[in-house]
């Protein structure tokens, strides 16, 4: 019957009103939309004294009944003040009989009174008597819609959140209300098109019913408020004719005051339209400025990657300056340029998510939870760092992880690669294959490391000489040769082995060559063990094999001594 939605749609945009200035444009997009509602609750009620709807029969029953108990009700009323009246006046013996008649009396305007009620309820229920209905929705406004600035976010504005992820959620927020302005803006402007359309008929309509009537138009330009009947001569007119004339002079009273009515809505929805207008220029106003800000992250984020670009080179300078050896050299390059990914990682995603908030038990349950998941690829983290430390692996060492043995050509933070050889025993020569283990075997499993500073280990050399050859010129020349060829290289990893542990066992420690001599089927086997560096056993191997092949042969040709 009244449309309420001006009030109710800034009673939902109030809502979204977090600064001061959305408030006060709030505050008076309340203040409008609740005086059109006021206004169109008048004109409603206006109207519908003035133009009451056709009654249905059953209205009808109960508007009949309705007249019927009211004036019960007013004679019961007459009958209860005479009787007041004559209780007052009367002498003591009459005074009794009164009192009591007035007491029935009263009782009897109490049922009437209901019976008006009950009646009154079912012609509203029967949908009769308009302007009560429209009377009782107003006071439930005046109750409850005047309350509007209940309306508007109480307490301060929440904090503000900064990340990227934070700006584009901003964003989104601030489009979605600006979406809802328009359209309450599109409303307003369409709801005052509608008024202004009503306006013109109901202006045409006024004139028009001036030029049928001159006279009455002469008095509305008078007076156009004005209610009150023409003075018209008796003697002219006769009594319908003058009834008739007041209804219309009454009829284009109310249609004045109807259309001041339009004139002052249309206006209130206008400013209300303004309102809305000033809000989304506001809302406008500040996308903008996220727009800025997220921009500005955008910035920030390539100023940590070209600065994590121009660190690392700077670090790398620097590292590269220090005198130590070249496997730690290039375990310093790692470690230096793995932490300055990681805090050029942990500053990206702060300035994408932003610092930590209320988040504390949130991440608790995420870290247990990627602990267990990721247990594997934490504790190989870890070995890592085991593995870069003073007794951890470097790249070229010769190592031997669960029973493969290989040269190391990768160490990753997850993962160490080995490009596999035969046992050290045999011949040592690669496989072909690249073998990959997880570095937590550094803490929950063991690994050998054959190789020291200069990676020096133990070779063989053996020779089995024939029955009735006499061995020892030979054992001597062997030696004699073994020790010219590993002299300086043998010292040298005596040198570094004594220098790399503090135990007394090794101090006893000498890296000369040994030979050892035993009997073997069809003649003597004597094994030389010497020290040589892993990557030249091989040459001095095939040189010291060509040695004692040309001593063989030289003794083949002599005779014993």
């Amino acid at each position: 019957m009244v449309d309420q939605s001006p009030l109710t749609t800034a009673q939902k945009l109030a809502q979204l009103a977090a600064s001061p200035e959305e408030r006060t444009l709030a505050e008076q997009a309340l203040r409008l939309g609740d005086y059109e509602v006021d206004l169109a609750f008048d004109t409603a009620l206006r109207d519908a004294r003035l133009h009451p709807p056709a009654l249905s029969p059953e209205a009808k029953e109960s508007q009949e009944r309705l007249q019927k108990a009211e004036k019960l009700l007013l004679a019961d009323q007459d009958d209860a003040k005479r009787l007041a009246e004559q209780v007052a006046k009367a002498s003591e013996s009459k005074r009794e009989s009164l009192e009591a008649d007035l007491v029935q009396a009263e009782a009897d305007m109490e049922l009437d009174q209901d019976e008006v009620d009950d009646a009154k309820e079912d012609l509203i229920r029967a949908g009769g008597d308009l302007a009560d209905r429209i009377q009782a929705l107003k006071k439930e406004h005046e109750e409850v819609g005047h309350g509007t600035p209940s309306a508007l976010p109480s307490g301060p504005a929440p904090a503000e959140k900064v990340g990227l992820i934070h700006r584009a959620e901003q964003w989104t927020a601030l489009h979605q209300q600006k979406l809802q302005l328009w359209a309450a803006k599109s409303q307003a402007e369409a709801t005052a098109a509608r008024l202004s359309e009503k306006h013109k008929a109901l202006d045409a309509q006024i004139e028009t019913a001036k030029e049928i009537q001159p006279e009455l138009a002469h008095h509305s330009k008078k007076n156009k408020s004005a209610a009150a009947p023409m003075r018209v001569s008796a003697a002219n007119k006769s009594r319908d004719d003058f009834q008739a004339l007041l209804a219309k002079t009454q009829q284009l009273s109310a249609d004045q005051k109807t259309l001041a009515g339009y004139d002052k809505r249309i206006e209130t929805i206008n400013q209300l339209a303004g309102v809305y207008g000033q809000w989304i220029e506001l809302v406008s106003t500040h996308q903008r400025d996220v727009i800025h800000r997220a921009l500005l992250g955008v910035v920030i984020i390539l100023g940590i990657a070209l600065g994590g670009i121009l660190l690392s080179s700077w670090t790398d300078s620097l590292v590269n300056r220090l005198s130590v050896d070249r496997r730690q050299l290039q375990s310093l390059h790692t470690v230096a340029r793995v932490a300055l990914q990681f805090m050029g990682l942990l500053l990206v995603l702060l300035v994408i998510f932003g610092p930590p908030g209320q988040l504390g038990t949130f991440l608790g349950l995420a870290g247990a939870g990627l602990t267990v998941a990721l247990k594997d690829f934490i504790v190989g983290f870890l070995g890592w760092f085991v593995l870069m430390g003073k007794n951890g692996i470097r790249l070229g060492d010769w190592v031997e992880i669960n029973g493969v043995t290989g040269e190391v050509v990768q160490i990753g933070p997850f993962h160490t690669v080995l490009f596999e050889t035969g046992n050290w025993t045999d011949s040592g020569h690669p496989t072909g294959r690249r073998v990959t283990f997880t570095n937590s075997y550094a803490i929950e499993g063991h690994y050998f490391n054959f190789s020291t500073t200069g990676q020096w280990l133990w070779d063989e050399l053996q020779i089995v000489l024939p029955i009735g050859q006499d061995p020892y010129p030979v054992i001597d020349a062997i030696q004699k040769k073994v020790s010219e060829a590993t002299r300086e290289s043998g010292q040298q990893a005596e040198k570094e082995w004594k220098g790399s542990t503090t135990s007394r066992e090794m101090s006893g420690f000498s890296a000369e060559p040994a030979i050892s001599v035993k009997p073997v089927v069809g003649g003597i086997e004597i094994a030389v063990r010497y020290i040589t560096r892993a990557n030249e056993r091989y040459a001095l191997r095939s040189k010291l094999n060509q040695a004692a092949v040309e001593l063989l042969g030289g003794k083949a040709g002599e005779s014993p001594a």
